[in-house]
């Protein structure tokens, strides 16, 4: 029977943990050279019948400990190694014993005591359920435990954790890839017998690859089959290898940071990993993301009770060209239009005619708001909006008052010349004195012109990353995103109803470790419609439709050039978090009442996007549909997009297998009536109207009880 509350044992004469979600059980055993390595992950089954964890082959080439929970260096290991240290002698790699473990029955968690047999190093395996949900957590603590006179121990790589799936008779691998304006497109690729490394050598998260992974044997589809998904809650460099080997291993190890770093762990210290989280699903890719999307919101989301807030964002009307009298045209046009917050984007401070100057001083611009921002911000509360600002406070351009007065604040290297990308260099908030002048200039805009939103910006990755001169020069790369956490939680408690956006040059820095403390994200600089498509199917494997920003701009697109009805750009953006962001003023009073109206028909339906189940009815292609369902069940809304018309190929009817087949529908904008088998079967007609660019929303009732 499935586990109604999470269960977690140690049974010491057998040395196995078991760890029993709702609908899986993870379970490890402790080896006889005390390394835990790992016994089960999947269904339940009858885990005393399962082997203990060897090689499958006798012979001495083969890898003897394919399934350590984490690979270290010593033994006949040759896969990749989660923990790689070098001792003060030059001996490499840990040897353990086993110490025990401890169970906290209250916060569901369970620790896997080691030390080494010789060196002063211990470590915990740490492993997390959450109640309600099939995800386990996991993370790894590492300790010196010696004295000075033993010396530091280099730290070359550290990973959360090792996961390893039962035998599957083919595999295949999901993730997701792009680039920046073309981020989180969902790739399935037969996994090859080798080693296939995912990474970020960016200092962000990165647009190019996500710290998200999905397998199956080649055989789950969107409803069906087994899937094992992980999830790294890191929002800076990060590493992840997959390895399969000839006699059908799978595993994979990852973490933070990425190869050529080494962290000095010196005595009476402890690095602590960031949780890698994994779930195990049979409901297909849909039942995995629906299980990612249910623990985001319970359990790594600041809010997730709030309703995400219909926002206009001034960037593509105004550019950097921003005045007061400007932006409260564009906020009185937005409040016309419905929009809940008014957010003054890129411009507004220090000398940021452009984006060669300004960056760091944040203070208004005296030509564009001689009163400072709080006039507009109070014009923008009258009109019954919240205030947002953009800002960009981890990067500094050269021409600025901050890099004058502290040129010594940016990540440089003194014998190399500092590279600048979009014409900015990165502060380096690894220095406590960094960290605290940008908490305290966000602590004071916040304060002085009543800012309700943030938008946190970050347009560049790092380059000449490090603090030369010093012991432990690379803890740059993880102290930075350490300390951009702390900012943010600490700004969020000084002001509890601040929300924030996260950005990065678009979808550069969106991970569970940044949505930990952030209420949404900005996922692509495109907002082409048709391109969103792909991007918002990739970004729904992992997270949630509420965090998911997505604008409504003008047409033709700024990025692709394309033209779309004002109609098709609102449905693909109000599959998410609705904004929008054209040049109001340019819009027809025809245009802005039909932007109402659509804005009206989304509050209808946010319940359910933001809060609801979601069920991706169709890939994107020459139609795709989408479902979002009320947790019980009885409200219904489909989106329905057709970007180009194929002649004589109309539509098929989409079906809804989420619905009830024993209960009836009714659409509730046309009052027409549906048996549920009918909608699950046969499906329902979308009523797309003619042409490219076709759309619709169809909101569903179930009748009765």
């Amino acid at each position: 029977m499935p586990a109604a509350t999470p269960a977690l044992s140690f049974d010491a004469e057998r040395g196995v943990a078991v760890l029993r979600t709702p609908n899986s059980v993870y379970a490890v055993r402790v080896g006889a050279d005390g390394s835990p390595r790992h016994l089960h992950w999947g269904p339940e089954l009858d885990l005393a019948a399962l082997p203990a964890p060897r090689s499958p082959a006798d012979s001495s080439f083969e890898d003897e400990a394919a399934a350590d929970e984490l690979g270290i260096q010593t033994g006949a290991r040759f896969g990749p190694a989660g923990l790689q240290v070098r001792f003060a002698d030059g001996t490499i790699g840990a040897q353990w014993r086993f110490l025990g473990h401890s169970l906290d029955e209250d916060r569901h968690e369970l620790r896997l005591h080691l030390a080494d047999r010789r060196y002063p190093l211990a470590a915990d395996l740490c492993y997390r359920l959450r109640p309600g949900h099939d995800v386990v957590e996991r993370w790894t603590e590492l300790a010196h435990t010696g004295t000075p006179d033993d010396g530091p121990v280099a730290v070359d790589r550290l990973d959360s954790a090792a996961w390893t799936v039962p035998h599957l008779a083919d595999a295949r691998l999901s993730h997701l890839v792009g680039g920046w304006n073309s981020e989180f497109q969902l790739r399935r690729d037969p996994l090859p017998v080798a080693e296939t490394v995912l990474t970020s050598r960016r200092g962000l998260t990165g647009h190019h690859a996500s710290p998200w992974l999905a397998l199956d044997d080649g055989t789950a589809d969107e409803e069906h089959g087994q899937v094992w998904s992980t999830a790294l809650a890191w929002s800076g460099s990060w590493r992840v290898t997959v390895h399969r080997d000839p006699v059908g291993r799978v595993t994979w190890t990852g973490g933070w940071g990425h190869e050529g770093l080494s962290r000095r762990l010196a005595p009476g210290e402890t690095l602590r990993t960031p949780v890698l989280a994994g779930l195990h699903t049979r409901g297909g890719f849909g039942g995995a993301s629906r299980a990612w999307h249910a623990y985001v919101r319970s359990c790594v989301l600041p809010d997730p009770g709030r309703d995400r807030p219909v926002l206009y964002n001034s960037w593509e009307a105004t550019g950097f060209a921003v005045d007061a009298a400007g932006q409260l045209r564009l906020a009185e046009r937005a409040a016309r239009l419905g929009a809940e917050l008014f957010v003054l984007d890129d411009g507004w401070f220090g000398a940021r005619a452009d984006d060669t100057a300004g960056l760091g001083d944040w203070t208004p611009r005296p030509d564009a708001f001689p009163a400072g921002l709080r006039p507009l911000a109070d014009e923008v509360h009258r009109l019954g909006m919240a205030f947002g600002l953009w800002v960009e406070p981890e990067m500094v351009n050269r021409d600025s008052d901050l890099y004058r007065a502290h040129p010594d604040w940016v990540l440089h290297a003194p014998t190399r010349d500092a590279t600048e990308l979009r014409n900015q260099l990165v502060l380096d908030l690894s220095r406590p004195e960094v960290e605290e002048w940008v908490l305290a200039t966000l602590d004071r805009l916040v304060a002085e012109h009543a800012v309700d939103w943030l938008k946190w910006d970050a347009n560049r990755p790092f380059t000449e990353a490090g603090r030369p001169g010093r012991p432990d020069p690379d803890r740059v790369w993880t102290d930075h995103v350490r300390a951009v956490h702390r900012v943010m939680d600490r700004l969020r408690a000084a002001h509890p109803g601040l929300r924030i956006e996260a950005c990065a040059g678009g979808g550069g820095r969106v991970d569970l470790g940044m949505l930990a403390r952030t209420d949404q994200a900005w996922v692509s600089d495109n907002t082409d419609p048709v391109d969103r498509l792909s991007v918002q199917h990739g970004y729904s494997q992992l997270f949630p439709a509420q965090t998911m920003a997505s604008w409504v701009t003008d047409s033709p697109n700024p990025a692709t050039g394309r033209t779309t009805p004002l109609r098709f750009r609102f449905h693909v953006a109000m599959a998410g978090a609705l904004g929008i962001g054209g040049d109001l003023t340019a819009w027809t009073e025809a245009e802005l009442d039909e932007a109402a109206a659509l804005v009206a028909a989304y509050k209808r339906v946010r319940p359910l996007v933001q809060h609801g189940h979601q069920y991706r009815l169709t890939p994107p292609g020459p139609v795709t549909a989408v479902h979002h369902a009320s947790p019980d069940g009885r409200d219904h809304a489909l989106f329905v997009w057709r970007p180009a018309t194929r002649f004589g190929h109309p539509p098929d009817p989409v079906r809804l297998p989420a619905l009830d087949p024993a209960a009836r529908y009714r659409d509730e904008d046309l009052g027409r009536e549906y048996d549920g088998a009918e909608l699950v079967h046969r499906g329902l007609d979308p009523r797309l109207p003619p042409g490219d660019h076709a759309s619709t929303l169809i909101r569903l009732r179930r009748i009765g009880p």
